[in-house]
């Protein structure tokens, strides 16, 4: 939480220590462009037109000696004679108290700081993460690579890695280098080493597009996103570029893993071995899967800052209820220009069904799924043999059970939510059985089935495997079931009902974008 400014100590209305104005939103897809406020911890704030103005004219009141109900009537005069509409003490106030201080962005009218609500997790954002490496060693090894988005150098360097792909997928074997480098331990330790250097490269290329558009990248660090490991990069600050360079920071990861391929495809071509050739079929494998736009990889944040909208996923149920339900457009809609929202309208009816075919097969597969990793980790066990051949089998346990571990959280968090939600309700309606009530208990019904369905299915399984002649042979986990994820983090519902998010909209009255963990990722 920001630390109160020197106003708070002699009860006077003040912006919290280390506020920033930062201006208009550059390249919105809003048809009114909200104003960037950020906050001393890293958060961005979108904020309409009349609360910038309001904090605008208060930072102008600093230093002034003044009583606050003065400090108050001042910035009423400003703001009645920019918008040229009646203000009074009282209205500054209410904007302070209800909706400008529960952000963290100013004190309460009378100079204290309420508590500021606590930070949650996006849709599909990063979870869990911790930073590895600070503010101020990010800047200076992002200064070390800033200069090759230099046009010029990027022009060179893509030509190059164009011709260096042509020459590596139709003169070498990709798919039976990768098939050998598996059945080896070593093989298997160096191609997911090479793999990890890769996505470590990867961030570097986040934080060095945005020093090359002269902001400063926050930290590095590592978390899990939906069931993987994944690195990140807190490029918050690149709210601060035109809608270029946020794409360029966008495009920086891969543009990295890119300029990664070069350098083993030069190595290659002086030392063939298959091992170079199995890390350079990954890592074109990791720059496809960044390109998508469903989950939060590098794709969903270029289609987001083409258009200008900060998250996508809040628009999945007013999009929903208007294209679906044909209920009238909500606010959140309507203040989209009409591109920006053809646009997002596409994505939404694309995406959500292959986001629902996608758990769909994760929930029917899971039991096999499960029975698969433990019988095939019990024979990694039995055949490690040597001490490398042990760590390389514990590497290739780790990526196997991941996804299995990670399922199980996600419906764990699911049941949560559900019973939060279903509680809610039942205070709500005061212990009585509304049907909205009703209808979260028929959802933890279908829970209840869902995973009877798979402890069944577990079941089942087992007594097949157990029957047959033996257990099937063990497949190796490919490197590539390690592919890095974007994240994003998302504040709680704030007491003023602006809505916050790791990249986020402003249809209400302010909302705070949390520090953007893209592995922009």
């Amino acid at each position: 939480m920001p630390s109160p400014s020197a106003g708070e100590h002699l009860n006077l209305p003040a912006l919290t220590d280390g506020t920033e104005l930062v201006g208009e939103y550059a390249g919105s897809g809003y048809r009114k462009p909200p104003h960037l406020i950020q906050r001393r911890d890293g958060q961005v704030i979108h904020l309409p037109d009349l609360l910038y103005r309001t904090v605008k004219e208060l930072r102008r009141q600093r230093g002034i000696e003044a009583s606050a109900e003065r400090i108050l009537e001042r910035v009423a005069e400003e703001l009645s004679h920019a918008t040229g509409r009646g203000f009074a003490a009282e209205h500054i106030a209410f904007l302070l108290d209800e909706k400008l201080a529960p952000l963290g962005i100013t004190t309460r009218s009378d100079g204290t700081a309420p508590p500021v609500t606590k930070t949650e997790h996006a849709v599909l954002g990063l979870r869990t993460r911790a930073a590895l490496v600070s503010e101020h060693t990010t800047w200076v090894i992002a200064g070390l690579f800033a200069w090759l988005f230099h046009p010029a150098a990027v022009i060179v360097l893509l030509a190059t890695l164009l011709a260096a792909e042509t020459w590596l997928f139709t003169t070498q074997d990709t798919g039976a280098a990768i098939t050998g480098v598996m059945a080896e331990p070593l093989g298997v330790l160096v191609t997911v080493g090479l793999t990890l250097l890769s996505a470590a490269f990867h961030e570097i290329g986040h934080a060095s597009a945005c020093r090359y558009g002269n902001v400063r990248p926050g930290v590095m660090g590592c978390g899990i996103y939906v069931v993987w490991p994944a690195f990140y990069t807190d490029v918050t600050n690149s709210y601060r570029l035109g809608r270029a360079g946020r794409l360029r920071t966008d495009l920086g990861g891969v543009y990295f893993n890119g300029l990664f391929i070069l350098a083993l495809t030069a190595i290659h071509a002086q030392a063939p071995t298959p091992v170079l050739l199995a890390a350079i079929l990954l890592i074109n494998l990791e720059v496809v899967q960044q390109l998508l736009p469903t989950l939060r990889f590098d794709g969903y944040y270029i289609m987001s800052d083409l258009v200008g909208i900060p998250d996508l996923f809040k628009y999945i149920g007013p999009i929903l209820r208007h294209k679906v339900l044909r209920r009238p457009a909500e606010p959140r809609l309507r203040e989209l220009k009409r591109w920006p929202q053809t646009v997002v309208t596409l994505w939404v009816l694309l995406v959500l069904p292959v986001l629902a075919v996608q758990l769909g097969v994760v929930v029917l597969r899971l039991p096999d799924m499960i029975t698969q990793a433990w019988a095939t980790a019990g024979r990694l066990i039995d055949t490690a043999g040597s001490p490398l051949g042990i760590i390389a089998s514990a590497v290739q346990m780790l990526f196997l059970l991941l996804p299995v571990i990670g399922v199980g959280l996600v419906l764990w968090s699911l049941l949560r939510t559900l019973v939060r939600l279903a509680a809610r309700q039942v205070r709500t309606a005061g212990g009585l059985p509304t049907p909205s009530a009703m209808l979260w208990g028929a959802l933890h019904m279908l829970f209840a089935l869902a995973v009877a369905y798979l402890l069944w299915r577990m079941s089942r399984t087992s007594v097949r495997r157990a029957e047959s002649e033996g257990p099937a042979a063990p497949r190796p986990v490919l490197a590539c079931e390690l592919r890095p994820f974007d994240g994003g983090s998302s504040p709680a519902e704030p007491p003023c009902g602006a809505t916050v998010f790791g990249y986020a909209d402003a249809h209400a009255t302010g909302e705070t974008l949390a520090p953007s963990q893209r592995e922009r990722q």
